[in-house]
């Protein structure tokens, strides 16, 4: 072996020794401590997408309130205990919520579509107009002057660090903590509010206790920088403190689709993806090593390669693998050896000629590979392409997991033909095994040595 070669193949085993080492095993590999991410298909779950109402956003700041939005979902959805949730934006006013393995739907849309703003209000005087109407009366905004500005006191002034304790006869109570701005309010409504009523509104419904009545705590003492609100359900008071401890949805989102997957399906799905894969892996090798005698060796090892570095990638990103995502990865199975066709085909009419091995094993790969990559940049585009649709089309994460697998598989498929193969096939070539010329025949049926 010499130098030149060396290099590259103690690249090569080292590359090939860290990619087992993360896929294996499966579940959870040795490095990096990550099972396969799969997908909704695959594991079960739901789909969500939601749509948010921009209308009121102030013009040149939708991406930021979506941002906005994806964040606190992100929060909410981690209080759930799903692993690995999928939060993007889709578009321009929707956000698609993937929760894998997750079970009770109906609480999982209910704490995610919440937009857990709670609001005050104060009486309306006889005249004026009321935002609040209920069996306890008309409510206005409890509002003040603050900074020269009139603003309404709601629990967008809180600090996210509401806690539930419980009162001296064991009742829950939820206690908050206002910021500066929220201090002052409180502190200028209340001192005008003194033996008077203060309403909490959840959105247009009024906050009610646990026996169904609305919360409308009276008003002893001037209060600044802290409050509690009693009455509520030991479960509602957690839930509620969760939620604004997750950070307020700055706009109303409304669930437009919605697709549920048994985990019962999930199981069948992967079952039968690992069998076919395997299947179509085996016979791939299999053609190789009979069709193409030595190369094809040659090339069933690179391809073992390629299938542990890709697998590897899909693990350390992650990639969420879904149903198209694994015909993403079968079908870039196919491609990478498609590339050694096309290099062993060239090196046949090179030894054909009657150039030594050496020569015909580079003759073969420069004139091969003018094709291999323009194919796979024509491919790139069409990923690039299906992931940006994608980002536009509702249910679409099936396209956009076959569109990310072919194209790190393709890309991985493109090393493992040129610079993996390669080194094998000049390694060989100084070896006795490379004088035998019939090794390196395609098989006719009729022995060729």
């Amino acid at each position: 072996m010499t130098r030149k070669n060396r290099l590259p193949l103690i690249i090569i085993s080292i590359l090939f020794v860290i990619a087992a080492l993360v896929v294996l095993p499966l579940n959870e590999g040795i490095l990096g401590k990550r099972g396969i991410r799969l997908g909704l298909d695959l594991q079960g779950g739901t789909h969500i997408v939601y749509r948010a109402d921009l209308s009121s956003v102030e013009p040149g700041t939708e991406a930021e309130v979506l941002n906005g939005a994806v964040a606190t979902i992100g929060n909410r959805v981690d209080a759930l205990g799903v692993t690995e949730p999928v939060i993007q934006r889709l578009g321009g006013n929707r956000i698609v919520v993937e929760l894998p393995g997750i079970k009770e739907i109906e609480e999982a849309k209910e704490r995610i579509g919440r937009t857990a703003l709670l609001a005050f209000g104060e009486q309306a005087e006889e005249g004026e107009e009321a935002r609040w109407v209920n069996e306890t009366g008309e409510w206005k905004p409890a509002t003040a002057v603050v900074d020269g500005e009139e603003k309404a006191l709601t629990s967008n002034y809180f600090k996210e660090n509401t806690y539930v304790t419980t009162e001296t006869f064991g009742g829950p109570i939820l206690v908050f903590e206002w910021d500066e701005t929220g201090s002052k309010l409180f502190e200028e409504i209340t001192s005008r509010l003194i033996n008077k009523p203060l309403g909490i509104f959840d959105g247009d419904e009024p906050l009610r206790g646990e026996d169904g009545r609305p919360i409308t705590p009276v008003v002893r003492s001037v209060i600044t920088d802290r409050g509690q609100i009693e009455g509520l359900s030991a479960g509602e008071a957690t839930e509620l403190s969760k939620l604004l401890n997750a950070g307020r949805i700055p706009v109303p989102l409304t669930p437009i689709y919605e697709q549920t997957v048994s985990p019962i399906l999930g199981s069948d799905f992967i079952r039968m993806s690992l069998t076919a894969g395997l299947i179509g892996l085996i016979l791939v090798l299999l053609f190789m090593m009979i069709y193409y005698r030595l190369p094809g060796v040659l090339a069933s090892a690179a391809l073992m390669f390629y299938v542990s570095v890709v697998l590897a990638i899909f693990k350390l990103i992650p990639v969420t693998l879904n149903l198209a995502g694994i015909g993403g990865f079968v079908l870039s199975i196919g491609m990478a050896v498609d590339a050694n066709i096309l290099i062993f085909e060239r090196m046949k009419e090179e030894l054909r000629l009657g150039r030594t091995l050496g020569a015909a094993i580079e003759a073969g790969f420069s004139r091969a590979w003018p094709a291999i990559r323009d194919s796979n940049i024509t491919t790139f585009i069409v990923c690039g392409i299906l992931f940006v649709l994608s980002n536009y089309i509702i249910g679409s994460a099936p396209v956009r997991g076959f569109a990310v697998t072919l194209f790190i598989g393709v890309a991985i498929s493109m090393f493992t033909a040129v610079v993996v193969t390669r080194t094998f096939l000049r390694i060989l070539a100084g070896t006795r095994w490379g004088q035998k010329t019939s090794l390196f025949s395609i098989y006719s049926g009729k022995g060729n040595d």
